[in-house]
């Protein structure tokens, strides 16, 4: 499976946001993730074997439990691959980033002139 299309599922990407903040077990990532997509215990397990065969995830055996933890060599290689691509949006994100920036200052000046009506 190509590796935008393991991250293109939103259940695998919820399943890789929780395990960015740390190893845990399958029972707490099958509990958050049915109740936020309301999908079967199966259905979790299956997402996260994809996540396992395609080296996104690595699991661990401790005694009864199985922990997960998020394996960063294949997001390293998904970003290595968009590099070519930020080159053309970062100025641009820059650009609406400054633009945000001076509007807010100008709120900012106008809510601070003791003359101004907001």
């Amino acid at each position: 499976m190509h590796a935008f299309d393991v991250v293109g599922d939103p259940v695998r990407r919820r399943i890789l946001e929780l395990l960015a903040d740390g190893e845990r077990s399958s029972g707490e990532l099958t509990a958050v993730v049915r109740k936020e997509f309301g999908i079967s215990q199966p259905a979790v397990s299956q997402h996260l074997k994809v996540l396992r065969d395609n080296g996104f995830a690595v699991v661990r055996a401790e005694r009864t439990r199985r922990l997960y933890a998020v394996d960063s060599a294949p997001l390293q290689e998904l970003d290595a691959w968009l590099e070519r691509f930020r080159r053309s949006w970062t100025p641009r994100l820059d650009a609406l980033a400054t633009e945000i920036a001076r509007g807010k200052r100008a709120h900012r000046t106008h809510q601070d002139d003791p003359g101004s009506e907001t």
